[in-house]
């Protein structure tokens, strides 16, 4: 039977996967796998277009309102429908789909994602930052709707993929590449450029999750991630390091076994799993693993000195409330502050522990029981207040670029 999928943030580097991966299914079976109904993009009208096109989608909504005209013009013709803006971002999520791949990076993807679930529509989530700071609200409307949330991010797939009884697990591990900084001396951190941070030696990804990479703060927003997930306190889930990237991550049994998924560092391999989940596990063209030329893998602890990321999600998850949601709103506002020359490297989990310790929040002790507008508002008091810790640090450490 061929599934309907919507992917929102089809012009990023997952979405682009994600497309790869349904167009070499289709290549290969000799019957459709997989029909598009919605493409969304940011602003990239030129991919957009070009995807909606190739892939015969019915509707291609772009975010940037202004992006409109382009879009409806390089679409003419085509019956493709067009839309822009957030709200039609939203409206999209809600059309019927088998499965809807949520893969807008940061919280500007939580509002498709929970429109998604309240319609009934199976999500396979690769946008970490809705569980994030979301994680007890959108699992409770999927409850309610009775869509599934499928774990897309690779170290979620896997651990996903190797879960079986909960009640059986002592604990989770996700593994962490190290990013490009793992051996830099520590002093040197403070001088790092966006472009050595943005060079991962693994992942092919956006600038702000390869910053986020470079940080931690990608792993430690997957800690969060994980025990929303799978409804596992944080004490029970374990980071370490693994260079290689091979194993993306283990479950620890009480019996003494431990399961890990293994598989080349490629997105196309978890989203394959979770865009056919439950049926069937879809061919794809990725690199297969040699064991003998790999020889050895290798494993390391957290520095936590080197990478306090780790420790700060810790400390949000066990603060609760709306603490992981200040923890996302301060990263997003210090990886751009980065990114454009207003911070250093090193400012930015600093940033981000100095926004956590604001006592003055107002909307963090909502709870579990935060509504999604109370999430929005959090998160939009937290940008302000960013603004000015940002500044803070810039003057204190005179890393603001003249």
């Amino acid at each position: 039977m061929t599934m309907r999928v919507s992917i929102m943030g089809s012009t990023g580097s997952v979405g682009r996967s994600a497309l790869s991966v349904m167009a070499h299914a289709g290549s290969v079976s000799e019957d459709p796998v997989f029909s598009i109904d919605t493409l969304t993009a940011n602003s990239d009208v030129d991919t957009l277009a070009r995807q909606s096109i190739t892939y015969n989608a019915r509707l291609a909504v772009v975010a940037d309102d202004r992006a409109y005209k382009e879009l409806k013009s390089q679409l003419a013709g085509t019956g493709i429908e067009v839309a822009a803006g957030a709200d039609a971002i939203a409206e999209a999520a809600a059309r019927p789909v088998d499965r809807l791949l949520a893969a807008i990076v940061g919280i500007a993807g939580l509002r498709s994602t929970y429109s998604a679930l309240k319609a009934g529509n199976s999500v396979a989530l690769a946008n970490k930052e809705s569980m994030v700071c979301a994680g007890p609200l959108l699992k409770r409307v999927a409850q309610k709707t009775g869509a599934h949330i499928i774990p897309t991010d690779s170290e979620h797939n896997a651990m996903f993929q190797v879960l079986e009884r909960q009640e059986d697990v002592e604990k989770l591990v996700l593994t962490a590449s190290g990013g490009p900084f793992l051996k830099t001396p520590l002093a040197n951190l403070h001088n790092v450029t966006p472009e050595q941070a943005c060079a991962h030696p693994r992942w092919s990804m956006g600038r702000k999750i390869s910053v986020d990479s470079a940080t931690f703060m990608n792993k430690a927003l997957e800690l969060i991630e994980a025990a929303y997930l799978f409804e596992m306190p944080q004490q029970r889930i374990d980071v370490l390091v693994h260079p290689q990237s091979i194993i993306h991550s283990l479950v620890a049994y009480r019996d003494g076994s431990v399961l890990a998924q293994l598989g080349s560092p490629d997105m196309k391999t978890p989203i394959a799993h979770a865009l056919s989940w439950p049926e069937r596990r879809l061919p794809t063209d990725v690199e297969r693993l040699n064991l003998v030329d790999l020889a050895q893998l290798d494993f390391l602890a957290v520095d936590d000195a080197r990478f306090p990321a780790i420790r700060l999600a810790r400390q949000a998850l066990d603060e609760g409330g709306g603490a992981p949601t200040v923890m996302n709103a301060a990263n997003e506002c210090a990886v751009e502050a980065f990114l454009n020359g207003r911070c250093r490297f090193t400012d930015i989990s600093d940033v981000v522990e100095a926004a956590l310790g604001d006592r003055s929040l107002s909307g963090v002790s909502a709870g579990d029981a935060a509504s999604l507008d109370d999430i929005i508002a959090l998160d939009a008091e937290v940008r302000q207040r960013s603004g000015r810790l940002i500044a803070e640090a810039s003057l204190r450490t005179g890393s603001e670029v003249e």
